[in-house]
């Protein structure tokens, strides 16, 4: 430690520290040695900030937010000092409280909000109840303390009487999470750990959630420790930003000089890495090699095997922290020269050569969807009638073109029907109405009444990769087996040399090295990264025509996304194949579409509302809905002001009784009588270069929108 680090903290009061970690440690025993996902971190959370934890999956993340609480699941180990410091009272060691007392200081001082909020809710309990229980097990006023729910669920713009009175299952996964939050702080804590609170919701829902934090640590005197991986989300949200790498931090400082000056190699590669809406796509390149082993974490630095920077000093000492600015630490020898050093170490990036969305509209579509429509449920009109019509229309009238060697990116909110669409169009799923054609040709044509494709040649055509790697590959097969499999289907010509040959070539040339070694793996064996490598292989060895990649990269820390998405690219380009990617990330959108000559195709509530090229849909989004995902999109390195939501109300409406007219109108700050009795068919509002369709009313100058009356809040 520096001089003037020391100078710093001694001069720091104890009032400004509410939770204190020093040489804190998490292990596990096992087998093969023992596994540290902590390692020695010293930590200080002051009061009355909102701090941001980012990290890769498996940086140790969640083991710190554990450790803050003595609540590492066993058999792990906690050691070194964990110290909390109330704002009246005498500091108190957490490691050493009895049950009880760890059981009240858990909620009462210190409440944590986990990922899962899924499954944090006991499905046969109301919520009321829920908070109820909270209440009584702490000796809290029931009656007091409802009231204090009351006024926290209205803080998150959710009904109280309708959530207190609700079961968790009818409430969607926004809510949900919402009341979460009010619970965790129906007791009035002073710190609130907040573990990947937003990872599974929409991007609307999760900017909403992040505005209303920031207002609730304003109204009830909160200090918030947000963990996430996806630094965009909390740049702008939190006071200090800590970045965490294998188990220990790289670098801790204020959100702007970590943005704007990175001294650590691993921040600056972070921030290359991740995708976002105005930075040029050459600047955006993925980090080489991986994380290591918790058994075995290197010597000196951990990040040195990694790092264009590293010398035998980096592999030989870890490095202490270094003073890189005020109340700024990094974890580098070489922080001074990280920023200019790693512009130079990255090889410059060739601009590949595309046809244009405009260019590839002149041709014939590869596969063409006509006002294709698919219901699920029934209408109940059997002998099993419970007198409600459970229908749901997942896709209404959408009529959409894929062409040769392209790419289209449909976005939006869950339940908005991408997916659906997507299946549809690759033949997983029968249209309920309207037409699918591939070559101009019906692909169920010929099926009769069945549920898969009965041309052969289309089913080898039309592929899919599944958003979930790890669910997708047979746990019980090595790597060796699941790539043979299609390889025996769609080539039986090739032997099982000519067989292993190829799986061993694309192995080497997706990057997973040596081939000979991960063939015999087990998927189990391989990471998040690896295993998705895979599962596109396996699809890209029959040579399909059109793939369905669903949120292929969405389950992939922000620092592997982009080299999967080049990979994508790239083996498109090999094979000629277009792509048909579901996304609810605008910034991996505009991406894949802006690199390729793709488009952007939004949805919402199973209508296609807007599509167009990537340059126009971010830069000149037409619909109020694009304009709502545009805003929602965090970006890094912003220093204007946000402006308010272009949203009247966070929640989607239910899909099963969907709004008359334009079906975003319930939601849309521009909406207008029209609006509520009459939908709006697409309009070209591109030109000759950029294409651009949108359903909205605004797009016509002499509509009878603009002489209707706004709609109200009210309304």
């Amino acid at each position: 430690m520096t001089l003037s680090q020391s100078d710093a903290r001694a001069a720091r009061t104890a009032d400004d520290v509410v939770i204190e970690l020093r040489d804190a440690s998490v292990e596990y025993r096992m087998d093969r040695g023992t596994s540290r996902v902590l390692n020695e971190v010293d930590f200080e959370v002051r009061r009355d900030e909102i701090v941001g934890v980012i990290g890769e999956s498996g940086s140790g993340k969640s083991m710190f937010a554990s450790a803050m609480l003595d609540a590492v699941p066993e058999p792990g180990v906690t050691t070194g000092e964990v110290i909390y410091r109330p704002e009246d009272g005498d500091p108190v060691s957490v490691t050493d409280l009895s049950k009880e007392e760890l059981r009240r200081f858990r909620w009462e001082e210190v409440s944590m909000v986990f990922q899962g909020a899924m499954s944090s809710f006991n499905p046969v309990m109301t919520i009321r109840t829920h908070f109820v229980e909270t209440l009584s097990a702490h000796d809290y006023d029931v009656d007091r303390g409802i009231e204090r729910a009351r006024e926290l669920l209205a803080d998150l713009y959710l009904d109280p009487d309708r959530m207190l009175d609700s079961y968790p299952h009818e409430l969607s996964g926004g809510m949900k999470q919402r009341v979460l939050i009010a619970l965790s702080l129906v007791l009035e804590p002073e710190v609130l750990v907040m573990d990947e609170p937003t990872a599974a919701l929409d991007l609307l829902m999760q900017r909403s959630i992040v505005s209303l934090l920031e207002e609730i640590k304003e109204k009830h005197d909160l200090t918030i420790v947000f963990i996430t991986h996806d630094l965009p989300l909390v740049a702008d949200l939190a006071n200090r930003l800590a970045v965490l790498y294998a188990f220990e931090f790289a670098e801790i400082g204020p959100s702007g000089d970590i943005l704007e000056d990175p001294a650590h190699p691993y921040t600056r590669a972070l921030l290359n890495a991740t995708p976002n809406l105005s930075a040029p796509l050459d600047e955006m390149r993925p980090i080489e090699g991986e994380s290591p082993d918790p058994v075995n974490i290197p010597e000196g630095c951990s990040y040195h095997p990694r790092c264009p920077l590293a010398d035998e000093q980096c592999v030989e000492t870890d490095p202490g922290p270094y003073d890189a600015g005020p109340d700024h630490d990094v974890h580098c020898h070489h922080w001074e020269q990280s920023v200019e050093d790693l512009d130079v170490a990255f090889a410059e990036s060739e601009e590949r050569a595309f046809t244009s969305a405009a260019e590839k509209a002149a041709d014939e579509p590869l596969v063409s969807l006509s006002d294709v429509e698919v219901t699920f449920g029934s209408e109940n009109d059997g002998w099993l009638d419970f007198g409600e019509d459970e229908t749901v229309s997942a896709v209404d009238g959408v009529s959409l073109d894929v062409y040769e060697n392209d790419v289209l990116v449909l976005v939006g909110e869950s339940g908005c029907g991408k997916t659906t669409l997507g299946k549809t169009a690759v033949g997983l799923q029968r249209p309920t109405a309207g037409t699918v054609e591939y070559r101009q040709r019906d692909i169920w044509e010929g099926s009769g009444n069945t549920s898969s494709l009965a041309d052969e040649e289309m089913r080898r055509a039309l592929q899919i990769v599944h958003q979930d790697p790890g669910s997708s590959l047979n746990s019980h097969q090595r790597v060796r087996t699941i790539l043979e499999q299609p390889l025996k289907r769609w080539h039986p010509e090739l032997d099982g040399n000519d067989r292993h040959e190829r799986i061993l070539g694309m192995l080497e040339y997706v990057g997973i090295t040596p081939p000979e070694d991960y063939v015999e793996r087990y998927p189990h064996q391989l990471s998040g990264g690896e295993k998705q490598r895979i599962a596109l292989i396996r699809t890209m060895l029959i040579n399909p025509d059109l793939i369905l990649a669903d949120e292929a990269v969405s389950a992939l820390d922000v620092s592997l996304r982009v080299g999967m998405m080049d990979l994508m690219i790239e083996l498109q380009d090999a094979i000629d194949t277009s792509f048909l990617f579901i996304s609810h990330d605008l910034s991996n959108a505009r991406y894949l579409a802006e690199k390729t000559g793709g488009r952007i195709g939004v949805m919402y509530l199973g209508k296609l509302v807007e599509v167009g090229s990537a340059e126009r849909i971010i830069q000149n989004p037409q619909h109020p809905y694009t304009k709502a995902l545009r805003w929602a999109t965090p970006e890094l390195g912003e220093d204007e002001v946000r402006e308010e939501a272009p949203i009247r109300t966070i929640d989607i409406p239910d899909a099963q009784d969907p709004p008359s007219g334009c079906r975003y109108h319930t939601r849309c700050p521009e909406a207008r009588e029209t609006c509520a009795t009459e939908s709006p068919e697409f309009v070209d509002v591109g030109d000759e270069s950029q294409i651009q369709r949108s359903a909205c009313f605004r797009a016509l100058d002499d509509h009878p929108y603009w002489e209707s009356d706004p709609i109200t809040e009210g309304s």
